[in-house]
């Protein structure tokens, strides 16, 4: 049985290749994707009417439709109004849009649930708007949400294997790449999932390490 994996084995700079981009493409959505999440939960909260309408509009048309169609609208359809991106910036760009979309409610959820009494008692210290939600609300509502954004990030690692379609030679690429060379559909398919599996435990592990410690724990 190993046998029938040895082929496929024998591709890894092919491996490695599609590893490095996918843990790339995560390493840089990510921080954008929350970044965008955060913005727009304080916006749902405490926007003004105009910045919450644009907010929704944003989550509705995100949320309610494929990834691979918002994918396929910055890469394909952008450059026919003059916005001609690389592969990797629409890559980059169509992930940390959807995560920021998901991250955006997930982030109003726990700023939502932040004790009134809080907040009034940072007010009272004269703090600013900025100074109250940053130091007195953020953190303890990221830590409210820490385990739903975790998730979120999670699925978004995964979604890069959609990125393929535009021939970003992330790992799903390079599984077919290898598919096609060796003729083992099953063992380099097989060999994938697994390396997505172990990439989804670690980035779950590494991110309930750092947010406690990093994040909202500081």
């Amino acid at each position: 049985m190993l046998s029938d994996f040895l082929p496929v084995l024998a591709q890894w700079p092919l491996l490695l290749q599609g590893l490095l981009l996918t843990v790339l493409l995560t390493a840089i959505s990510t921080p954008l994707g929350v970044a965008i999440g955060i913005a727009g939960g304080w916006l749902r909260v405490h926007g003004n009417t105009p910045a919450r309408v644009a907010t929704s509009i944003y989550l509705e048309l995100t949320r309610n439709t494929p990834f691979i169609i918002q994918l396929f609208f910055i890469f394909f359809g952008l450059p026919a109004l003059g916005v001609k991106l690389s592969t990797e910036a629409a890559c980059v760009l169509a992930l940390s849009l959807n995560l920021g979309a998901y991250c955006t409610e997930i982030v109003r959820a726990g700023i939502q649930a932040t004790p009134r009494g809080h907040i009034e008692a940072a007010q009272s210290l004269a703090l600013n708007r900025w100074q109250v939600f940053a130091h007195v609300v953020l953190p303890p509502a990221l830590k409210r949400v820490w385990p739903a954004l975790v998730g979120q990030i999670i699925l978004v690692m995964l979604g890069s294997a959609v990125c393929s379609q535009i021939s970003m030679e992330e790992l799903t690429y390079s599984a077919n790449l290898i598919s096609s060379r060796t003729f083992r559909n099953f063992e380099a398919y097989i060999l994938i999932a697994a390396v997505y599996l172990l990439l989804a435990i670690l980035l779950r592990q590494g991110l309930n390490w750092l947010g406690p410690r990093w994040i909202f724990g500081r």
